[in-house]
């Protein structure tokens, strides 16, 4: 009787690892569904926001929403035509994005360089008139000059050449009535341009911390 009863203790004991083994199988195939069905902290990208990445992804440019801005309403008229817009709310700070894409031009400009009836412009420094014709559009008093940036900086942005533009700005509803625009005008050799714009009230410290931080988010791609 003592081994017919240690039999079935030892077959019970069998039994509920194979249930437990079972149950644990089941659990596993679960877990991963209920994940994929029930992403977490995913928030939803603004059509806006989708056609920005369909231009920078076409034009060789990487761009990441910030987590500390919010999408701002792009200024899109005969005066001014942007791709992208976004502030950091509480802190008079909005930035203003256009990315061009210069792949389609550079086989036309390499085939008609050597003829003299046509007078086509390098696409490698269409930057220039870019960033020019926005502070002339943009500036108050028409008094103002390039600065050639920096090759540090260019180097964050991965761009080769740039110039940027400090301007004070007339009283605008189109510019939110900010005072004062610091724009960047980026350029990549055979790729593309990158024209950012920054709004501020205070040429103060903290506005220039916030224009180094912007190639955390938008840069030529390596």
């Amino acid at each position: 009787m003592g081994m017919v009863r240690f039999f079935k203790q030892v077959k019970q004991i069998l039994i509920m690892l194979a249930c437990l083994f079972v149950a644990v199988a089941a659990i596993s195939q679960v877990k991963p569904r209920a994940s994929a069905l029930a992403p977490e902290n995913v928030k939803p990208v603004s059509k806006q926001l989708s056609d920005f990445y369909r231009i920078t992804a076409e034009s060789g440019v990487q761009f990441i929403f910030p987590v500390e801005f919010r999408e701002r309403r792009v200024p899109n008229n005969e005066d001014f035509s942007f791709d992208y817009a976004m502030e950091m709310p509480g802190r008079e700070f909005e930035v203003w994005f256009q990315v061009r894409s210069q792949r389609r031009d550079w086989p036309v400009y390499e085939l008609s360089k050597n003829d003299p009836t046509k007078q086509l412009e390098n696409p490698d420094s269409s930057y220039v008139k870019m960033g020019q014709a926005t502070a002339s559009a943009l500036s108050e008093d028409k008094d103002f000059a390039p600065r050639i940036i920096h090759r540090d900086v260019l180097m964050r942005y991965h761009a080769t050449a740039g110039k940027s533009y400090l301007v004070s700005l007339p009283d605008l509803n189109e510019t939110r009535h900010y005072k004062y625009a610091l724009i960047l005008a980026l350029q990549r050799d055979h790729i593309g341009r990158i024209l950012v714009v920054c709004f501020t009230n205070n040429k103060n410290p903290d506005f220039f911390k916030h224009v180094n931080g912007i190639s955390r988010y938008i840069r030529f791609k390596a």
